[in-house]
């Protein structure tokens, strides 16, 4: 019994550590921020430059192609339903969602708004029929627009939260803003004021804020208690000060960290039991013990990262048309 209890413990912490990344494609033209993992075979990617990649076939293979009319487009967030359902987000000059049915290969404008300032930083969807998007503060008050019947509806201004001035969302990897029940959402922001919008309120986190390249960048949630946040100060990629904060309560108070991320995080997902994964600039940790204790398995830069949403598969996406696999 000894003997096979420890050949157990010795199975599971080598497969823990030898948690490696993946290049599977660098081909691509583009700085990929948008990513999307339907399930262990069907990945999205998009980004910079209108192009939006796809493989059904676990990363083996990619087609890539550039949405016309569109290729000066920066599409920082993708939601993909199926191989041949998603939506892409463009996120200014103007601002854009659009919606493919048939693989990438046409696309229908689905919202469009031209208003000076305007920048949509992220999506979030409960189903195809069913999402919401936010960006940055239009008269102090940041932008959210739901879908429903298949349109795009901007809240009134009554309803949008307010933000400090300095305080925005930052369009990083599409993961500011999470579905926290099947009524709720929540959403963290940055720069000189770093927030937690929950509940109708404003928490303020424990993150680095103060200047506008700092503060909180992504969130991930457990379950509609357990949330874990990254960002720091995507100008200092090294930096661990003020790069994480844990909570088991919804923001009523924070679990401090004994060993955080290795820098600057724009990313984070939630696996399984108590593992994490999160990326930034300088590379991948995971975590095994829901924040603890950090890890890191990778010096590869990704902007995103993702789980399966019908699966166990975990990729990256990142600059210079960089997609990565966690192969473990």
């Amino acid at each position: 019994m000894h003997k096979l209890s420890f050949l157990i413990i010795f199975f599971l912490t080598s497969n823990i550590q030898a948690q490696q990344i993946k290049i599977v494609s660098s081909e691509a033209k583009s700085s990929f921020r948008g990513l999307s993992v339907v399930d262990n075979k069907t990945v999205w990617v998009s980004g910079s430059n209108g192009i939006v990649g796809k493989s059904i076939d676990s990363g083996i293979t990619w087609k890539f192609m550039t949405v016309k009319g569109f290729e000066k487009t920066d599409f920082r967030d993708i939601e993909a339903f199926d191989e041949k359902t998603a939506i892409i987000m463009g996120i200014d000059c103007p601002a854009r969602i659009l919606k493919t049915t048939n693989g990438g290969e046409t696309w229908t404008i689905m919202f469009e708004d031209t208003t000076k300032g305007m920048f949509l930083d992220a999506m979030e969807f409960q189903n195809e029929n069913s999402g919401v998007v936010i960006g940055d503060p239009i008269a102090g008050k940041a932008f959210i627009a739901k879908l429903t019947d298949n349109a795009w509806k901007p809240n009134t201004l009554e309803r949008r939260p307010n933000l400090d001035s300095g305080e925005a969302f930052f369009a990083s990897s599409g993961t500011n803003i999470r579905t926290l029940d099947k009524h709720n959402m929540v959403a963290i922001s940055g720069g000189v004021h770093s927030n937690l919008l929950i509940d109708n309120k404003k928490i303020k986190l424990p993150m680095l804020q103060g200047k506008e390249s700092t503060g909180a960048n992504s969130i991930a949630i457990k379950d509609p208690k357990i949330f874990m946040i990254v960002g720091g100060d995507f100008l200092n990629k090294d930096s661990i000060t003020g790069n994480y904060c844990f909570t088991k309560d919804r923001g009523k108070t924070w679990i401090p960290t004994k060993h955080p991320p290795s820098g600057y995080r724009s990313c984070v997902e939630f696996l399984e039991r108590s593992n994490w994964v999160t990326c930034g600039l300088n590379g991948v940790d995971v975590t095994e013990d829901d924040g603890m204790h950090f890890r890191n398995i990778s010096e590869e830069s990704f902007n995103a990262c993702r789980k399966a949403k019908n699966g166990n598969a975990v990729y990256f996406a990142g600059g210079k048309g960089k997609i990565g696999k966690l192969i473990y």
